[in-house]
């Protein structure tokens, strides 16, 4: 199909298909054609500005071209970077990919919306992301409900990849604009204080009010492979509102989240039949200290040990977590008795997921840290 959407070759073409799609609307030109909304790319009616979609456009302008052969159907042929976009350019058309056409003040909007709402979640205080989206988009140009909920999910996509809290509910989602990244990037160095005190905030030692220990257990967030963007500087934030490292090395909330443990694993060896293997469970970071690998001997059975090394935040599903050289090693030492529990959410409503076994089998490991000496070893 390469070849026949190679024969479009008409702007005037193009140009027909974008009055029809402004005449009729989107929905009515997509339905008519029978195409879904593009998902990376939109071109730009010359005459009246609006975005179109990119795909049905070069659908549509095919059968203006060619009238006998009629339009070209959504499984006639791919859209994209490799085929759509060329032809488009081509052609004399601007073709923008979806969210890159956004000014740096609607950007800066969008970007104080979001980090009011990350300071109220973060302090636990009520909002309504509905009520965000309508009021930031009375400061945009024309935005949708969805462009701007996709704005945000960019937006949690470069904090994370900085190590840097989100808003629960808005997953990280890659291809973030590269103005949207440098703004992010210059937010943060601007308003250090606002983030330390979402940072603060998030490492509150607050234990839930009750300790329930049913329907805890969820599946771990999944392994995303995405595609590297374009390298901005990264800005060297003060290892005060480093937030995987706060999180983590704050001893008080990994504490509780230990203490909470202790009471599920009683919960769960009471639950298999087996309550008199509680008695044997020792919280090994209490009583030998850290640097063991693991925080708590818990049991499967008699004879089967479980490692249990637990990581506690009180951010969202996907928060990254900070992992030691030492509980690598021991997870792969102890193979199948190795349990990492990721305990997340925890002052709001505590709920987990395990991995079992050698951690880098489930995760990907970021190097952070070097150690630094005189010795090269070789061979």
């Amino acid at each position: 199909m390469a070849a026949t959407l190679a024969k479009l070759q008409s702007p005037a073409a193009v140009q027909a298909a974008l009055d029809e799609y402004v005449r009729l609307g989107r929905e009515g030109f997509l339905a008519r054609y029978g195409f879904g909304r593009s998902r990376d790319f939109l071109v730009r009616d010359q005459k009246t500005g609006q975005l179109c979609d990119s795909k049905a456009i070069v659908g549509a302008a095919y059968g203006y071209q060619f009238p006998s052969e009629g339009a070209l159907k959504a499984a006639d042929f791919s859209g994209g970077e490799g085929t759509v976009e060329p032809k488009l350019r081509a052609l004399g058309f601007e073709v923008v990919r979806i969210g890159e056409d956004w000014s740096q003040d609607e950007v800066d909007a969008a970007i104080d919306s979001y980090f009011e709402m990350l300071r109220l979640e973060a302090t636990q205080s009520k909002y309504n992301k509905r009520e965000f989206n309508s009021a930031l988009r009375g400061k945009l140009q024309g935005r949708s409900k969805s462009s701007v909920e996709l704005k945000h999910h960019n937006i949690s996509a470069v904090l994370d990849g900085m190590g840097l809290p989100f808003i629960d509910g808005y997953k990280p989602r890659g291809n973030a604009q590269l103005l949207l990244r440098k703004s992010v990037h210059q937010f943060v160095l601007r308003h250090s204080d606002l983030l330390k005190q979402v940072v603060d905030a998030l490492e509150e030692v607050k234990p839930p009010e009750k300790q329930a220990y049913k329907s805890v257990v969820v599946k771990p967030p999944e392994l995303e492979v995405v595609t590297a963007s374009v390298k901005v500087p990264a800005p060297r934030l003060p290892r005060k509102v480093d937030f995987a490292a706060r999180d983590e090395t704050n001893r008080r909330l990994g504490r509780a989240g230990e203490e909470w443990t202790v009471g599920f694993e009683q919960s769960r060896l009471i639950a298999a039949g087996m309550p008199q293997l509680f008695e044997k469970l020792e919280w090994v970071s209490e009583t030998r200290g850290d640097g063991a690998g693991f925080d708590i001997l818990s049991y499967d059975g008699p004879e089967h040990h479980r490692y249990i090394e637990v990581k506690t935040t009180n951010g969202p599903h996907a928060t990254p977590f900070i992992v030691s050289r030492n509980e690598v090693t021991f997870s792969q030492e102890a193979g199948e008795e190795f349990y990492l529990y990721r305990l997340f959410l925890f002052r709001k409503a505590p709920a987990l997921y395990m991995l079992r076994g050698d951690i880098a089998r489930h995760v990907h490991l970021d190097p952070i840290d070097y150690r630094a000496s005189f010795r090269r070893i070789v061979g």
